[in-house]
């Protein structure tokens, strides 16, 4: 009798969840189709709460924009109204619309990304913070690269790491190049951020938690334990703590000297950055997260054009051999012979322009936006 006098309440408290959720459901997916303020663009919102979301995040060449968009743009055109990670969204490609976009930051649009990725990205992103808050952390990040890239011993770490890679491949058959620049990159990245090598424990635990992290990161945010987007946020909660340790390490040793004295981490802890504990953290993720996978997906899409081109490929070799040819024999590349790389800074860019590292970026509109006749 006990047990059977809490049926109907736990019946009862799931319909009024079910119902709850049911009303959730309408009022995000069902609602702006019938409230209109005016003509939006073509496109459909798909499945009811999934929306097109799945479809949306289907894995794609870099060298495509997938078959998603590829199918949506030449149905509805560059710009198409859709339903992705539970909210309502205009898809634009639209090179004028784009313009307009991010000439009125902070105006009509602001960076706002889905509720669920800032469950992984961590409410201190600079990738998700707006305003003011943005601007600071952004000014500090700029502080710290233009401080770390003018020391000589941040381009002689690179060019040694890039012969350390280049040597380990003597006697291979073959190597996979995109595993390698990843393993390149974060070696770099690790190394100039938090002074690990990449022998240390620290390094191989935060690279286990950073691939996971990553596999989630784009990947259809519903926390349910074992799927990835639960596996990245977990993941990114054991990086923070890993990355906190590392701190108070350094604090405790702050009287002592340390050969990490040039890396990002020193310089955080060693001025007023005005930075909170969360915002440091923060910060070294976003470092790792902006310089991993778009940097090797950079590099393995440069060999890529490259290896089609071969009128390219020796203008670029001629490039470093004429520069190479001006230093010592053992003598490290600085920051004027990198300048002079002109044309490989056009190989750079043209790998960007064809490429397709970054799929897509988030904005609000901050008021009710008309664009040639269509509310965005």
């Amino acid at each position: 009798m006990i047990y059977m006098a809490w049926i109907p309440i736990y019946v009862g408290l799931v319909s009024t969840l079910l119902s709850v959720l049911g009303l959730i459901i309408v009022c995000n997916h069902f609602l702006p189709l019938f409230f209109k303020l005016g003509p939006l663009p073509k496109g459909t919102f798909g499945w009811p709460l999934l929306g097109e979301t799945l479809s949306f995040l289907t894995p794609h060449p870099s060298n495509s924009i997938g078959t998603f968009l590829q199918h949506h743009f030449s149905r509805y055109g560059k710009v198409f109204k859709s339903h992705l990670f539970f909210s309502p969204t205009v898809v634009s490609s639209d090179e004028e619309l784009n313009y307009f976009i991010l000439q009125n930051e902070d105006k009509l649009f602001e960076c706002s990304y889905p509720k669920p990725i800032l469950g992984v990205l961590g409410k201190s992103s600079l990738l998700v913070t707006v305003g003011e808050t943005h601007k600071r952390l952004r000014n500090v990040a700029l502080s710290l690269v233009t401080t770390t890239k003018s020391k000589p011993q941040f381009l002689n770490h690179i060019e040694t790491t890039v012969l350390d890679v280049l040597g380990s491949w003597k006697g291979k058959k073959q190597v996979i190049f995109c595993d390698e620049a990843r393993k390149f990159t974060f070696n770099v990245i690790v190394k100039q951020v938090l002074g690990l090598e990449p022998d240390d424990l620290e390094t191989s635990k935060i690279l286990k938690d950073f691939l996971t992290f990553m596999r989630g990161l784009i990947s259809f945010p519903l926390y349910i334990p074992g799927t990835p987007y639960a596996r990245a946020v977990q993941a990114r909660g054991r990086i923070c703590s890993t990355v906190k340790a590392i701190i108070e390490k350094r604090r405790r040793n702050d009287n002592k000297k340390s050969n990490n004295s040039s890396d990002f981490l020193e310089i955080l802890l060693s001025v007023d950055t005005c930075l909170s504990e969360d915002e440091k953290v923060s910060f070294v993720l976003d470092s790792l997260l902006g310089g991993y996978e778009t940097t090797s997906l950079l590099m393995s899409m440069v060999v890529h054009f490259l290896a089609q081109s071969t009128t390219a490929l020796e203008q670029l070799k001629l490039e470093h051999q004429k520069i190479r040819s001006m230093k010592q024999k053992d003598g490290y590349l600085n920051m004027e012979d990198y300048k002079k790389m002109e044309f490989t800074q056009n190989v750079i860019n043209e790998a960007l322009r064809y490429g397709n590292i970054v799929k897509f970026v988030h904005r609000k509109a901050l008021r009710d936006v008309i664009f040639k006749g269509e509310y965005i």
